[in-house]
């Protein structure tokens, strides 16, 4: 079983990547985008949930 570190480590890459894609693909196919939004809250407030402070690795902000 992983510990919290390594689950914390693990969705903040996750967090990172997916707010890349994120930004390459707005504008360009919203339906793509929106369910990338999804994940993106969902990870937000699991990570947020885990005490991580997400002010300075949160470039879409929303």
């Amino acid at each position: 079983m992983p510990n919290a570190a390594d689950i914390i480590k693990d969705y903040v890459s996750e967090f990172s990547r997916l707010q890349n894609w994120m930004l390459s693909i707005k504008g360009k196919d919203d339906a793509t985008y929106d369910s990338m939004h999804d994940r993106y809250m969902e990870l937000k407030v699991t990570l947020s949930s885990l005490g991580v402070n997400l002010a300075e690795l949160d470039k879409i902000k929303g």
